[in-house]
């Protein structure tokens, strides 16, 4: 029997899965680390904590399936995106990783608009400047601490930094490379005009490949570490999201995905270049060979619901401690007493800034309406809603702005965990819901490129036909859809008002 395996390098854990060539789970692991928040709008990783959690839930899926290594013939990776990997020449790390959603950038991100010109910026990467992305955290480096910056000999994206404990190569991928804001998206490989303009030598980056092909085997000293076997062949890897398409069958257009995690995402295959030239939407290349994907990001999604839990919640985490099931089940279950529109409560989900479509560092969450006939659930139905209004804000971008194809929509992460959270992304979409069969997106996404890597899949599309099905397709209510109309255009409006006022109360931080 063949396996592959899967390891999603997310920000509160990673996750190892061991799958069969149909796509089952065999076994799995997981391992968390910490957040770093030193500053506000700071966020930080270490990356020795990345490795650790890789060799521990290798060696305990191997312990726990009783499976050979021998017989694990393609392993591929996912991981959190633009987060920003130095090593010095001793291939020692510098410090700890900018991640994602570190908003710290933006002098840079202007700097960066402000050197090569928004429209030109826009026409190599299909993208503006974006604090979230690399290159402006490369420009905070660099402009900031100059003597760090001279001992970088190699910069990486998480999931890269882990493809090289595990092989020793230096590599990078379309999809996840995209995302540093320094390529050159339309030919599928880094900018040399952004790399000189910039002053970024080329050689602090890695060779660029497409997701599915193979970067290299695992080493001696890797397998020691890990438990796996010397030798097998490492896929070069994605970004999360677009691993988690591959996972979900997110690799032909009409069919798009809506993931909520720590952040939410929407998520839709083109087999063209499409770019939103407000900047929106990101457009990204795909880890299909060619291919490319545009998607709409919620900076906290999932992260404020957690929040909310973690600040306000202890009695609902206490009672489900006792009845042995998730705090989220019991929050869910208040929600859903109360009716739509939460009594009048809308949330802006701007907790760690936002991305699509307002590309605002500097705005913060807000709940709107607060009335003393509010209670605890009201609050947690707000968040609920205000999630997803924010995701359709981008659907709305692709189906009324950029022509994008919407036939179905696949959820997957939180959203689809929760019915409840389900049956309300369906209503407020307007759109059928569907979910995956299999639960793990990226880490499935992951382990089908490196099938196709080590010669098991013939492609990427003909993987995701042969592994991915569906499940439990859900009609929208019409009845509801429109109720919750009447507060997602409210929703839209308060952004625009508020949008000065967030500048200004930064400010006094």
């Amino acid at each position: 029997m063949s396996y592959l395996l899967g390891i999603d390098i997310g920000t509160s854990a990673t996750k190892s899965v061991l799958f069969n060539k149909d796509g089952k789970t065999i076994a799995s692991a997981s391992y968390e680390y910490p957040l770093y928040q030193p500053h506000p709008g700071w966020a930080e990783q270490d990356p020795a904590d990345w490795w650790d959690a890789v060799c521990f839930t290798c060696k305990k899926i191997l312990n726990d399936s009783k499976i050979d290594s021998q017989s694990i013939k393609g392993i591929g990776i996912s991981g959190q995106m633009h987060g920003l990997v130095m090593l010095d020449e001793k291939d020692q790390l510098l410090g700890r990783s900018i991640i994602w959603c570190d908003q710290r950038t933006q002098k840079q991100a202007e700097y960066l608009e402000d050197k090569i010109g928004r429209d030109r910026l826009i026409s190599i990467t299909a993208n503006p400047a974006i604090t979230g992305f690399t290159a402006s955290k490369i420009l905070w480096v660099k402009q900031n601490k100059p003597e760090l910056y001279s001992k970088v000999r190699k910069i990486m994206l998480p999931k890269d930094y882990i493809l090289y404990m595990l092989t020793g190569e230096f590599s990078a991928d379309v999809s996840d490379g995209s995302g540093m804001q320094l390529m050159d998206i339309k030919n599928r490989k880094f900018s040399k005009e952004l790399l000189e303009k910039l002053e970024i030598d080329i050689s602090l980056l890695g060779y660029m490949h497409e997701s599915a092909e193979p970067a290299g085997k695992v080493t001696k000293e890797a397998a020691k570490l890990t438990s796996l076997n010397e030798g097998t062949i490492v896929a070069a890897g994605g970004g999360d999201q677009a691993c988690g398409a591959v996972g979900n069958g997110i690799v032909k257009e009409g069919i798009i995905s809506s993931t909520i995690g720590t952040s939410g995402v929407v998520f839709a295959h083109t087999d063209k270049l499409h770019i939103d030239k407000f900047g929106r939407i990101h457009t990204l290349c795909h880890a299909v060979p060619g291919c490319y994907h545009v998607m709409g990001v919620t900076q906290a999604a999932g992260l404020s619901l957690k929040w909310f839990r973690d600040s306000f919640c202890k009695e609902e985490m206490d009672l489900a401690k006792i009845k042995g099931v998730d705090p989220y089940v019991i929050m869910d279950e208040m929600a859903e007493q109360t009716s739509i529109g939460a009594n009048g409560l809308i949330f802006l989900p701007y907790l760690m800034g936002e991305r699509s479509p307002h590309l605002d560092p500097f705005c913060s969450g807000v709940f709107f309406g607060i009335t003393a006939s509010h209670n605890k659930a009201h609050f947690i139905r707000a968040i609920l809603e205000g999630v997803v209004y924010s995701l359709r804000d981008s659907i709305s971008i692709l189906r009324e702005d950029m022509g994008i194809d919407v036939s179905q929509v696949r959820v997957s992460g939180g959203g689809a965990k929760s019915p409840f959270w389900k049956s309300m992304q369906a209503d407020i979409f307007e759109s059928n819901i569907a979910v995956v069969d299999n639960t793990e997106g990226p880490a499935l996404g992951a382990a089908i490129l490196g099938g196709v890597a080590c010669g098991l899949y013939k492609s990427v599309t003909a993987a995701c036909e042969h592994v991915i099905t569906t499940k439990n397709m859900q009609k929208f209510n019409e009845n509801n859809a429109i109720e919750y109309n009447k507060y997602y255009f409210i929703y839209k409006a308060l952004y625009p008002i508020l949008k000065g006022e967030f500048k200004k109360l930064r400010k006094l931080l």
